[in-house]
């Protein structure tokens, strides 16, 4: 998309309140958070609170003061120079890879219990599914296609909106038809014990489910008025995903024993009841297919562009020409094939745990983890960049000078450093085969998915110490 700020390209409140909203919002986060019973409309509003809004609302200042337009690689370049910049485009980029992987396995639930219920909880079949969707999607964007406007806007509606909508429609009819509830709605029930540390890590999946408010940003040289756009774009956009997903999430809470959520074939299982209860059981084939569509769709959308970022912030910090480079079709190939086999290496991690349940639970903290170093940095970048820039800059700032910067920012460096820290703590419903387990193979991934920008930077600098000893010794 261009950057041309004509009336007819020019965005409005409404149309950027949707594009946040359809970049964040997912139904195949409902069934994670569903497992927390009542206590997931607390964690609900914390995460509000101490990320949802203050990742909109530093994101939206950054994007439409910012004279960049590389995103959060541009940001946290400007704020703490080129290193750190690329450390969090490298975060990003390794979230999505870790991201597919979830995404495709709840795709592939979803088709396998459609077939046959027990293929969801199968390995062999979910790993199948998530090799084959996603190398055929790899091959695609090779040459270079995107999704059409009207490919998205269908996979959005038919994908998200509809189902969305319905699970939320039929849990509202159960609650007022006096069916009986899984969840007490009661305030003790709603308000958790501090020190229940298992309940906590439920807040880790919601805030994972808030991420990508940054995103819709890249738009912000197209926006009418942004200093009034923004704050209203993106409380409007904060409110519908808020909503869905809380609302959404206690439909399926409600009609399922926690101890029997599948967070693969959650949302198949809560259809399913509310179907069998209505006599509607028909309903069920048609519903799997939008399921899957809308998955589809939300990888496909997804796969180039933060890969893009990084071959952005690869080439600016002259670490590989290679690994930079685009094939004639525009894409670039080298870093799409190494996404690739990246997420074919982490899809076999359903075959280190004990369950499908665990091997899900643990792709989606490690995800969320690293996806909060990133904000971390783009959190620090919002203060950081307040005393960096002279005067007053044309865009959306949030109120109250330097100091509602720092009280916004900080509500976010405290959300996701929690987040961070209670994603280390094995929760109690889901099988992940006992806390040592749990712990060591989060740690390894933390490591693993930390270390490629160290080690590239430090074969960066092998390569130019050699590349001046070779120029000095051709001209001694």
């Amino acid at each position: 998309m261009g950057l041309s700020t004509s009336p007819k390209k020019a965005l409005g409140v409404f149309s950027l309140a949707m594009i946040t909203a359809g970049s964040v919002d997912s139904i195949r986060n409902l069934p994670a958070t569903a497992l927390f019973g009542s206590s997931l409309i607390f964690f609900f509003l914390l995460g509000a609170i101490f990320f949802l809004i203050p990742s909109a609302l530093v994101s939206a200042e950054l994007a439409s003061t910012s004279c960049d337009h590389g995103g959060v690689y541009s940001w946290v370049k400007n704020a703490f120079g080129l290193r750190t910049g690329f450390l969090a485009i490298w975060f990003q980029w390794i979230e999505n890879v870790i991201w597919y992987p979830t995404i495709l396995s709840f795709v592939a639930g979803t088709i396998g219990y459609l077939l046959a219920p027990q293929l969801a909880e199968s390995k062999i079949f979910l790993i199948t599914i998530i090799l084959a969707s996603f190398w055929g999607m790899t091959i695609i964007n090779l040459f270079g296609m995107k999704a059409s406007a009207h490919l998205s806007n269908f996979c959005a509606i038919a994908g998200l909106l509809v189902p969305m909508s319905l699970i939320i429609g039929l849990g509202a009819v159960w609650v007022f038809s006096g069916e009986t509830l899984q969840v007490h709605l009661a305030s003790k029930h709603i308000i958790p014990h501090i020190a229940h540390g298992g309940l906590w890590v439920s807040l880790t999946g919601i805030m994972l489910s808030f991420c990508g408010m940054e995103i819709a940003t890249v738009h912000a040289q197209d926006v009418r008025n942004p200093q009034k756009a923004y704050p209203r774009a993106m409380l409007i956009a904060s409110l519908i995903i808020l909503i869905t997903l809380l609302c959404g999430s206690l439909a399926i809470a409600i009609v399922l024993p926690a101890a029997k959520i599948s967070l693969v074939s959650g949302i198949m299982q809560a259809f399913q009841a509310f179907f069998v209860s209505y006599h509607m059981q028909w309903v069920l084939p048609l519903i799997a297919v939008m399921l899957v569509i809308g998955g589809i769709g939300s990888v496909n959308n997804w796969i180039i562009a933060p890969t893009r970022g990084l071959a952005l912030a690869i080439k600016d910090n002259n670490i590989s020409v290679r690994m930079s480079r685009e094939n004639r079709f525009g894409a670039p190939a080298f870093l799409l094939v190494s996404q690739a086999v990246i997420s074919s290496v982490i899809s076999l991690v359903f075959l280190m745990m004990p369950s499908v349940n665990g091997s899900y639970w643990l792709l989606t903290v490690l995800a969320s983890q690293l996806y909060m170093m990133m904000y971390l940095l783009m959190f620090a970048s919002g203060i950081r960049l307040r005393y960096k820039k002279s005067g007053k800059q044309p865009g959306f700032t949030i109120p109250g000078g330097n100091w509602g910067m720092w009280l916004i920012a900080s509500m976010g460096l405290i959300g996701t450093t929690i987040t961070f820290v209670v994603g280390f703590i094995p929760p109690d419903n889901i099988n992940v085969g006992g806390a040592w387990h749990y712990e060591v193979l989060l740690i390894i991934g933390l490591v693993v998915m930390s270390a490629p920008p160290f080690i590239m930077y430090a074969a960066s600098k092998r390569k130019a110490r050699r590349q001046a000893i070779t120029v000095e010794q051709a001209l001694s």
